[in-house]
C-alpha cells in the first residue's frame, strides 16, 4: 500500500517568495504566518517530513515564519528562476523513492468537511496507489491561468476522474477539442487546485521536461501530461476551497474566509455590515462593486482565481 508521509511546498518564485511570510489570524483567533497555515494543512494529512523549496537568501525569514513547525521542515534551494518544474525537482533528494504531497506556497485552503483538503486528497491517493491531482470546475474565460485536465469519470466515485490529457493554459479551441470532461456544465473544465499527491514517476517526468532544450521554464503540467501514457493518473474534485494570496486582495479574502469559518464569525459579520453601510459623502462606488458579475460569478482571489502554474509563477 502506498503511504504518503512527505510533503513538498514550493515558494521560490521571485514575485511570490514573501507571500508565505504574511501574517493572518486562524479560525481559532491565533495569529500565524501563511507558512504556518500551509504546514498545518500538510500535517493534518499525516505528513511527517516537509521540504520547502525557497530562494537561498530567504532561509532565515522562513525559519522565523515557521515557528514551532520548523522541526518538521527542511529546505531545498532554487538558485535561479528556471520554472515551476525545476523548483519541484529541487526536492528530488528529499523525496527519494517515496510518494509525496505537494502544495504551492501562495495558496491557503479551507475544507467544507471535517477532513482537511490535504487529508481528503492523501486518503484517496493512498487508496488508489497512484498520482492524484486536486481539481475544480473552471470557467472557459479562466483557461489562460490554469493547467487543465481532461478525462472520464470513475464509475461510482463522485468527483473522481481518470485523466487522459493535461494542457497548460489551453486556448478555448484546444480545450473544446481535447479537454471536455463528461458531466461538467457547458463551458467548464477541470482546472488544477494547487494540491497534488505525486509519485517517483513524476520526478522522472520532471527530469525529462527540464532537460528538454525546446521547453522554456517548463511547468508541472508539462510533466503531468506524460503520466497518462505511463500508468493511472487521477484527478479529484475534493470538498473545499483554495484562496490564492498572490492576487489583488488575495490575503484579505483568504483572511475573511478563514475568520468567517471560526470563532470570530459574528464579530466579523458585524464589522462587515458596518463597512458596507458606510460610504464617504460624494465618494465613488468601489471598483469591486462595479465589476461584480452575475450571481455565481467567481471574484478574483476566490477558489478558481489562479492555479499553481499561473504565468506569474517564477519558480
Amino acid at each position: 500500500m502506498m503511504r504518503v508521509r512527505k510533503a513538498v511546498i514550493t515558494a521560490a518564485a521571485p514575485n511570490q517568495n514573501t507571500l508565505p511570510l504574511q501574517r493572518l489570524v486562524d479560525a481559532s483567533g491565533e495569529e500565524k504566518t501563511a507558512l504556518q497555515l500551509i504546514v498545518e494543512e500538510t500535517l493534518s494529512a499525516g505528513i511527517e517530513e516537509i521540504c520547502v523549496v525557497i530562494q537561498p537568501d530567504d532561509e532565515e525569514n522562513y525559519r522565523r515564519a515557521a515557528g514551532h513547525a520548523i522541526s518538521s521542515i527542511r529546505f531545498a534551494y532554487q538558485d535561479r528562476p528556471l520554472g515551476y518544474a525545476d523548483a519541484l525537482l529541487r526536492s528530488e533528494s528529499f523525496c527519494g523513492d517515496d510518494a509525496f504531497l505537494h502544495l504551492v506556497g501562495d495558496h491557503l485552503y479551507l475544507s467544507a468537511t471535517s477532513k482537511s483538503c490535504a487529508r481528503q486528497l492523501v486518503e484517496l491517493a493512498e487508496r488508489y496507489a497512484c498520482p492524484v491531482s486536486a481539481v475544480q470546475p473552471t470557467r472557459e474565460h479562466r483557461l489562460p491561468f490554469f493547467g487543465i485536465v481532461g478525462g472520464t469519470s470513475v464509475p461510482r466515485q463522485d468527483g473522481l476522474y481518470d485523466v487522459r490529457h493535461v494542457v497548460e493554459k489551453p486556448t478555448p479551441t484546444l480545450a473544446e477539442q481535447e479537454l471536455i470532461t463528461p458531466g461538467l456544465r457547458s463551458g467548464h473544465y477541470l482546472g488544477y487546485f494547487g494540491m497534488h499527491v505525486l509519485t517517483p514517476g513524476v520526478i522522472e517526468c520532471l527530469r525529462e521536461v527540464t532537460s528538454d532544450p525546446e521547453r522554456e521554464r517548463p511547468t508541472l503540467s508539462d510533466a503531468a501530461a506524460m503520466l497518462p501514457a505511463r500508468g493511472r493518473y487521477l484527478a479529484y474534485q475534493l470538498s473545499g476551497t483554495r484562496y490564492n494570496i498572490g492576487v489583488q486582495y488575495g490575503v484579505l479574502i483568504a483572511q475573511l474566509a478563514i475568520g468567517l469559518s471560526g470563532r470570530d464569525r459574528e464579530y466579523l459579520l458585524t464589522e462587515l455590515v458596518e463597512l458596507l453601510a458606510t460610504r464617504l459623502p460624494g465618494g465613488p462606488p468601489s471598483a469591486a462593486a462595479e465589476n461584480l458579475g452575475p450571481a455565481g460569478e467567481t471574484r478574483p482571489g476566490r477558489s478558481d482565481a489562479t492555479q499553481d502554474s499561473v504565468a506569474g509563477r517564477g519558480e
